[in-house]
């Protein structure tokens, strides 16, 4: 199992929705509890978001592949705890 590294900005709307749909899917699918989100405000770290390659929060990273970013929906944020769930180690 990889880690989600989630990048937000604490003032971004989009991120406080995704926030809200991370819950809601780890309520329905009880098996993404396992997975480990790793939040980064990127304003406070920005030496560890310039590592990254994106333009938009929110973004979400698993196993340093992005899996989406911009406005976050139920269908991306499963993706992301799928991708994170599987075992090989090219996602």
């Amino acid at each position: 199992m990889k880690e989600i590294l989630y990048f937000y900005l604490s003032s971004c709307p989009h991120c406080s929705k995704a926030d809200r749909i991370i819950r809601s899917v780890v309520e329905r699918y009880p098996e993404f509890k396992q997975v480990k989100i790793k939040k980064i405000e990127e304003s406070l770290d920005p030496a560890t978001a310039d590592k990254f390659d994106y333009y938009y929060v929110p973004c979400f990273f698993v196993n340093g592949k992005k899996i989406f970013e911009g406005p976050a929906t139920v269908e991306k944020v499963y993706e992301a705890f799928s991708a994170a769930m599987k075992e090989d180690t090219s996602i």
